[in-house]
């Protein structure tokens, strides 16, 4: 476990980690572009979830390279990072099971955010933030599924619009559990520095 959490940290790797991330996160901003141009403007920073959760990572990795921490970032990193992780591998199997198909991007999203997932959780120990940090970012996430399924703006997946009401039970869920995780992870770290 040591040895993985000396790469984990290692300068080399965390840059290669951002450089993907960045990657990443530009690639997600495109992917939104047909739902952002039909987005009402207050809407706009809302819509983009996922590129928004590895944004926030990237922002994470960068104060870790600079040897800092920034708490309020790290909290978003982590609830969203494995927020919508999770949640774009369960609508991605679900829209297989439903429609019977998936096409190539679909299975390249399973495998980026079931990524997204496990660094948020495998940096966890680096993180820095407090209760309150804690406490706003999950105030951000449960914004986030209000303008989703309260106003609609959810992301838009092949055959899955029939199941909207029942996607927006899972995703609050699923907030409360990222948010729960994070509650956990500042009480570890709390007790570890008592």
């Amino acid at each position: 476990m040591n040895l993985m959490m000396t790469y984990l940290m290692d300068r080399r790797f965390l840059w290669l980690l951002l450089i993907v991330n960045i990657l990443g996160t530009v690639y997600g901003y495109y992917w939104y572009i047909p739902q952002l141009d039909v987005t009402p403007l207050i809407f706009v920073p809302f819509v983009p979830d996922s590129p928004t959760a590895s944004l926030f990572f990237v922002f994470a990795l960068i104060a870790f390279l600079r040897y800092k921490n920034y708490p309020l970032i790290e909290a978003l990193a982590l609830i969203t990072l494995i927020k919508y992780g999770v949640w774009a591998v369960v609508m991605n199997i679900l829209t297989l099971q439903v429609t019977g198909y998936l096409p190539w991007q679909g299975y390249m999203l399973i495998a980026s955010h079931g990524a997204m997932a496990i660094q948020g959780i495998l940096y966890a120990k680096y993180y820095r933030f407090k209760l309150w940090h804690v406490l706003a970012a999950g105030v951000w996430t449960l914004h986030n599924d209000v303008i989703d399924y309260v106003f609609m703006q959810y992301p838009k997946y092949p055959g899955l619009e029939l199941y909207v009401r029942e996607i927006g039970y899972f995703t609050f869920w699923l907030s409360i559990l990222s948010i729960g995780v994070a509650v956990y992870v500042y009480q570890k770290s709390k007790r570890e520095r008592e």
